[in-house]
């Protein structure tokens, strides 16, 4: 097939000796030759290789179709047949990406977010194109930065807020900014990428990308601002777009943490958060171009304030870091989502139920493990696990077919003959089924998760970790 050829055909490039060779900025660049790649960079973006892993990447995530409707499924066959006249393109700098989908989704905080869908193939390239800048641009990055970076997430960046708040830093700024990935200023952007990469190939992509346009109930419209959120290569566009604010707070001796658009800057005085707030927003607004949501802004005191979901409930102290629970949209949000997978009339097997149940909570609890919970959760299954018996009472029908079921998990007769197994007061009979259909029951012929014994083994790995962290930090700071 034409793209398993690309292989041989991308080796016996790199054979070919490197005639006019000329010094250009950060490395050597060939005299322009638009039938081949004139840097190493935009060679390593078309290789076989990484073209495999960026379709490998894309099949495996998945994600909804884009304005050309292709399946994601669709990528393997489509590339096989059309590779070399993709690749011609991108070499020759013609390759024009189409407009993305313009989605919207609801957001916890009420509003909408407004999301652009690449298309598959145009997904792949943006993967492909973010393997190997990944390379270049993440040593740039700040060390307080943790969002879309590898083997960085948001849980070391909350671990991060809490340790400066044991520190002593117990006020905080809250910088919410307006529409972010809408009003990036492309000019900007660009420039910032130029500091670092001047491949003229790659950084004809990225303008393209960025100029694609999104295209809206049937209607396109272009786009003069922003960098849209749904393909690969938006994360890190904003990592470098931001990362000259985080240099003016490292530079300012500032303590904080960067998750995306999501910043807290820690201080240890109410005078001092009010000053930090003023200044942040003077540069962003000044400097980058940004709006800054004066009313979602806030300078405030650490203790019950929320970052990435999370709340900070105390500050904690040198030898242990202060307590964290999900916050109340989290919570309702969680108990939102068993609502609609255990509804009683979805007409679906239990199995089924219970597979979603377990594939969302250990999700859930992966993410907000580090949360003093456990009153919550154990509140949270006693109300789960009386959904499943109003499920089960609803599915089984009838007081025949009830009794019949119950004598195959173990009740008695002699028990049974006390019930009315033909109500039909479904959640009722759910709160009174707790000596037919038990909990263990539940857990064990049905496979519902033992949240409880999974959330306790992944609370003492993160207060184990927070341990190691501290540690470090005090002998590092006082050795």
């Amino acid at each position: 097939m034409p793209f398993k050829e690309e292989r041989s055909i991308c080796e016996s490039e790199r054979r070919m000796p490197e005639q006019g060779m000329i010094q250009d900025g950060k490395e050597h660049m060939r005299k322009e030759d638009k039938s081949r790649p004139n840097t190493n960079l935009c060679e390593q973006l078309i290789s076989f290789a990484n073209i495999q892993e960026a379709i490998r990447k894309v099949v495996a995530n998945k994600g909804a179709c884009g304005v050309d409707e292709m399946e994601v499924s669709e990528l393997p066959g489509y590339f096989d047949a059309h590779w070399p006249e993709i690749r011609k393109q991108i070499v020759s700098r013609k390759y024009k990406p189409q407009p993305v989908l313009r989605v919207e989704i609801p957001k916890d905080s009420g509003g909408v977010r407004l999301l652009g869908i690449p298309t598959a193939i145009d997904r792949v390239i943006q993967q492909a194109m973010v393997q190997v800048l990944t390379p270049v641009f993440e040593p740039t990055f700040s060390d307080y930065s943790f969002g879309f970076r590898p083997n960085r997430s948001a849980e070391d960046a909350v671990r991060l807020a809490q340790t400066y708040m044991s520190e002593g830093y117990r006020h905080v700024v809250d910088l919410d900014l307006s529409k972010f990935f809408d009003t990036v200023n492309h000019d900007i952007l660009m420039g910032l990428v130029d500091k670092h990469m001047e491949d003229k190939d790659i950084r004809r992509l990225i303008f393209v990308f960025l100029k694609s346009g999104v295209m809206t109930n049937g209607s396109m419209m272009a786009t003069a601002l922003g960098t849209p959120q749904g393909g690969p290569l938006s994360p890190m566009l904003s990592n470098i777009y931001l990362t000259p604010y985080d240099r003016e707070l490292e530079y300012r001796g500032l303590r904080f943490v960067r998750y995306a658009d999501d910043c807290n800057i820690f201080t240890k005085s109410k005078r001092s958060s009010y000053r930090v707030r003023d200044n942040a927003k003077s540069y962003l607004e000044r400097k980058l171009k940004l709006r800054v949501n004066v009313d979602k802004t806030e300078a405030r005191r650490a203790s019950g304030s929320s970052f990435l979901g999370f709340t900070f409930l105390t500050y904690g102290k040198r030898e242990r870091l202060g307590m964290v629970i999900p916050n109340k949209k989290k919570l309702k949000k969680l108990e939102d989502r068993i609502r609609l997978i255990t509804r009683r009339n979805r007409g679906v097997k239990i199995d089924t139920v219970i597979r979603e149940l377990n594939s969302m909570l250990r999700g859930w609890i992966g993410y907000f493990a580090r949360s003093s919970m456990k009153k919550y959760l154990e509140q949270l299954m006693e109300w789960t696990r009386r959904r499943i018996r109003q499920y089960l009472w609803k599915q089984w029908k009838n007081g025949r077919n009830r009794k019949h079921r119950l004598r195959q998990l173990g009740v008695s007769d002699s028990v049974l003959k006390h019930w009315k197994l033909g109500s039909n007061s479904y959640w009722k009979m759910a709160g009174a089924m707790n000596c037919l259909l038990h909990s263990k029951t539940i857990h064990t012929h049905f496979g519902l998760l033992d949240v409880l014994g999974y959330y306790k083994n992944l609370y003492a790995k993160r207060m184990e970790a927070d341990r190691g962290v501290l540690d470090f930090r005090y002998h590092s700071l006082f050795s």
